[in-house]
């Protein structure tokens, strides 16, 4: 049952991705934006790592998504348009390098796979030999609390800037401009 529930999720991330990339409404974009991710927290789930999944949820969604839907319900009505009425097909390359890059990505993707059915990298053997692997009873959110508030501070403080400079960049699109 848990292999068909994470292929369901699977299936969610990569059908709601392609969809968002390939639709001209923004609207609609930024919706599958939101499928996309609260089913990759599901995958996250599947992982173990629930702590990134409720990360997930709560800084990307609850978060950065929340001020782009902001930033697009308040900018400017004429940009719109314009992005609408750009193409009327469903799927749509603009230039054929694009297409060219996705099936790079996939033979670099699939000659990763490969390679790992046949070797497994040492580091991987390793730590499963010495039992360092992380089973689905294990609570590591202490551990990575503990983590974030000594060994890595400065990239959390800079992931909050970040959130800061996508909270000003909501707030400038949305002011309005004057142009008289």
């Amino acid at each position: 049952m848990e292999l068909i529930i994470f292929y369901i999720f699977a299936f969610i991330v990569l059908t709601s991705a392609i969809l968002v990339v390939s639709l001209k409404n923004t609207a609609r974009s930024l919706f599958l934006f939101f499928v996309v991710l609260f089913a990759m927290a599901g995958l996250f789930i599947f992982a173990f790592a629930d702590f990134i999944a409720i990360t997930q949820i709560l800084v990307y969604v609850g978060g950065v998504l929340i001020l782009m839907i902001f930033a697009f319900m308040l900018s400017n009505k004429q940009l719109l348009e314009d992005l609408q009425n750009t193409s009327k097909k469903f799927l749509s390359l603009p230039n054929w390098q694009s297409l060219l890059v996705a099936i790079g990505f996939l033979v670099v993707m699939s000659y990763g796979i490969f390679e790992w059915q046949e070797h497994t990298p040492r580091w991987i053997t390793e730590n499963i030999h010495k039992g360092a692997v992380i089973g689905p009873s294990d609570n590591n959110i202490e551990e990575l609390g503990i983590k974030f508030m000594t060994k890595y501070l400065l990239p959390f403080e800079v992931i909050s800037l970040f959130l800061l400079a996508a909270l000003i960049g909501a707030a400038h699109l949305s002011r309005k401009e004057d142009h008289s």
